[in-house]
């Protein structure tokens, strides 16, 4: 089928104000002529209609053709729809043709994925960026089409995470993820697919849920949703969305996933038993516990993260001999792995959490971990950089080394019928125990946050826990108070 344009006839007009430089001029004075024959091999059938005095032709390959578009043309014009002067169609083709031409971009998942990530990189730290391509990944589960040879969630979250390093543009992806990468390329459906409310609905879920079903952690949950929030905050941008999807949807469940589990918590008691239980783990030759005793005391008397602990220097302590000493807090050594740091390392090299990157904090610290901090330097020195806690080679001290020293020492700390609970069941959880007990000791809460690098309203919502032991002394409290005498009973 061929359209022509042919000259506007005078008067050729609309009445009324003249349109806009980009408005199409409209007339309801149609009149349509019978189909002829033209002298033409591919398209000898011609037909013709006048709009507004203006005479319009297309032209097509059969009568059967050129009478069905006819057709449309005299039911348009039957329902009093107005036409353009200037190429002949009915306001509703127009129209639909405009929305055509200015349609939004359309990308695959895979391929937003990877753009957004790029964007993303050159500002992000080595975590947020593993936090970033998890989210992708994980929502790429519900963002693909299924098969009878769809790759196992596994393989599709692994090739995802490998697809979205902006250094692995180009490349061809390891041989294992080949098979998962080359079916995510194939199937990824349109980011257009999240106005689905099904697809919605499985995005969350997979937000919500770990790849065998069962609930994801409170924290892991948040972390993905606010990963995907922001790529749709970049789509809406970019104009590839005109909404979040996720606007409206809330996870089913408890909404206090992030509060601290009163279980965790040590007393005093057994805080310094695991400390005394972490030296004794390890060959006497290789040191591996007592190098850390100081470590885990600084989460336990000072509320430090563990990688705070991990980029503590010397220059950065205070300790005098007697009293109460400081440590300015300046750098964290987050692990993250090789792929997702500038430097190659495992080990990223970052400033305070949620904190401008050269601010830091200092942190009052009792005469106990001052002496063990002494101690800790006096025997084992520091690492080239000035760092109180290396591995035994020296390097950066990893989340694996000091995991399995405390998953040794719990054993030898605690009664048999509490190394299965969730007593001090990881290292974070004596930070945990710290921030209760400061605000247990009646520490305003301003104070406690800003000792621990929290905001007020975290530590709030966070930290409602109690000392483990001490369920038994408040129920005589509460007896007291009622007047109960258990002993007469």
């Amino acid at each position: 089928m061929t359209y022509r344009k042919t000259s506007e006839s005078p008067g050729a007009r609309n009445s009324g104000r003249p349109p806009a430089a980009d408005e199409p001029t409209l007339s309801t004075d149609v009149r349509i002529w019978k189909i002829s024959k033209i002298s033409s091999k591919k398209a000898p059938y011609q037909l013709r209609w006048v709009v507004a005095g203006k005479v319009c032709h297309a032209s097509f390959a059969t009568v059967t053709l050129a009478d069905s578009r006819r057709s449309q043309l005299w039911q348009a014009m039957q329902k009093g729809e107005a036409f353009d002067v200037e190429f002949g169609l009915p306001e509703s083709e127009l129209r639909a043709a405009a929305a055509k031409e200015n349609a939004r971009p359309d990308p695959s998942w895979c391929d937003f994925s990877r753009e957004y990530m790029a964007l993303r990189w050159r500002t992000a730290a080595a975590k947020t960026r593993e936090g970033l391509a998890d989210s992708l990944a994980t929502v790429a589960l519900a963002m693909v089409e299924e098969g009878k040879k769809a790759p196992t969630p596994e393989e599709t979250r692994l090739a995802m995470r490998w697809a979205v390093v902006p250094a692995h543009k180009g490349e061809g992806p390891p041989e294992e993820l080949a098979a998962a990468w080359a079916w995510l390329q194939s199937r990824s459906l349109p980011l257009s697919s999240l106005a689905d409310p099904k697809v919605v609905r499985d995005v969350q879920y997979r937000l919500s849920f770990k790849l065998d079903d069962t609930p994801a952690a409170g924290e892991t949950y948040k972390r993905r949703r606010r990963g995907f929030n922001t790529a749709m905050e970049y789509a809406i941008e970019c104009g590839y969305l005109g909404e979040n999807p996720l606007l409206g949807v809330k996870r089913k469940g408890s909404t206090k996933g992030d509060v601290v589990d009163p279980r965790v918590v040590v007393n005093a008691v057994q805080g310094e038993q695991l400390l005394t239980a972490v030296s004794y783990v390890g060959s006497v030759h290789r040191n591996r516990g007592r190098r850390l005793v100081a470590f885990f005391a600084c989460q336990l008397y000072a509320a430090m993260r563990p990688a705070e602990a991990v980029g503590l220097r010397k220059k950065d302590c205070y300790l005098p001999e007697k009293g109460w000493g400081t440590l300015t807090l300046k750098e964290t050594r987050p692990v993250s792995g090789k792929r997702w740091t500038d430097s190659g390392q495992r080990h990223d090299k970052r400033g305070l959490k949620s904190r401008e990157p050269k601010a830091d904090r200092p942190v009052p610290i009792p005469p106990p971990l001052v002496a063990l901090l002494s101690a800790h330097i006096a025997e084992f020195g520091t690492a080239k950089d000035g760092r109180l806690f290396a591995n035994e080679r020296g390097a950066v001290l990893g989340t694996s080394s000091y995991w399995r020293v405390w998953q040794e020492a719990r054993p030898i700390a605690l009664p048999p019928e509490k190394v299965d609970s969730p007593l001090a069941h990881r290292p974070y959880d004596l930070r945990h125990t710290c921030i209760t007990n400061w605000l247990n000791a009646g520490v305003p809460v301003a104070e406690v946050a800003r000792r621990a690098g929290n905001s007020p309203e975290v530590i709030h919502r966070r930290y409602e826990g109690c000392i483990d032991g001490h369920e038994e002394l408040n129920n005589k409290k509460i007896e007291k108070a009622m007047g109960w005498a258990p002993d007469a009973q």
